[in-house]
């Protein structure tokens, strides 16, 4: 009788080893990849601060107002980026972690949605460079007085851009957890589609919270989330459609 609570506890050890293991490998690939782009953190740094310096008035610049700040500012940047370059990798190991206890058909349904995810947060990120920060800082760097130079510290400067990187690779994983509500039984498309109106208020509210607080940064962040909205419904009516023989057959068993 005693042998039964031993083979209990053999595979919890086993498990617990297991996930030691696998995040030791992903902190070291952090580690790796944060000791290749060190040498780089200024180039980072300047590269980030681009959409703001080039809008910046003649003779002005960043400043900073700790004396820290050179250092750390660079050295936080890429220890993010280093983050965000392995989360590939660690996501990896999360499904090499959780993927033998899971059904056939479970697997065929996450991996694809695993590898969108990723591809989302990275378009969310490229979305909130490319597009959101010349709008944003073309507007703050206009409306100010004509007699106060704008000046910014690199430290608050990279604590917003990490802030609106993070809100838009959030948002942009909006499609996969729509499927995912949608896919668990939990809502249907219909039922989605048809609080559409409360839905576009949600963003709206949510992009006043998680931006600063004018309009253009607002809809820049609201008008994506409604229609990523939109995409999640559209793909999960697409992949999770019904057949119709097996339409047909609910409905004359009902």
């Amino acid at each position: 009788m005693s042998e039964a609570p031993q083979e209990q506890e053999q595979p919890l050890i086993s498990h617990l080893v297991e996930l030691r293991q696998r995040l030791m490998y992903s902190v070291l690939a952090v580690l790796v990849i944060f000791l290749c782009l060190f040498y780089f953190a200024n180039d980072l740094y300047t590269w980030l601060s681009a959409p703001l310096t080039a809008l910046l008035p003649e003779g002005t610049s960043m400043i900073a107002t700790d004396v820290t700040s050179p250092f750390f500012a660079p050295f936080k940047l890429t220890l993010v980026a280093a983050i965000c370059l392995s989360m590939p990798y660690i996501l990896h190991q999360i499904w090499a972690f959780i993927a033998p206890g899971l059904y056939l058909n479970e697997k065929r349904l996450a991996i694809p949605l695993l590898l969108s995810s990723i591809v989302l947060f990275y378009t969310g990120i490229a979305f909130a460079y490319f597009v959101v920060f010349p709008l944003l800082f073309g507007f703050f760097t206009s409306v100010g007085p004509e007699n106060v130079a704008i000046m910014t510290d690199i430290s608050s400067y990279l604590n917003f851009v990490l802030k609106l990187f993070f809100a838009f690779g959030i948002v942009f994983e909006i499609p996969i957890a729509t499927m995912l509500l949608i896919r668990s039984g939990a809502v249907s498309a219909a039922s989605l589609a048809s609080k559409r109106a409360y839905v576009v208020v949600v963003c709206f509210i949510v992009g006043m919270l998680l931006t600063p607080p004018d309009i253009i940064s607002q809809s820049l962040l609201a008008l994506p989330m409604w229609l990523l909205f939109e995409l999640g419904l559209l793909l999960s009516k697409i992949a999770f459609r019904k057949p119709v023989g097996k339409e047909t057959e609910q409905e004359s068993e009902s």
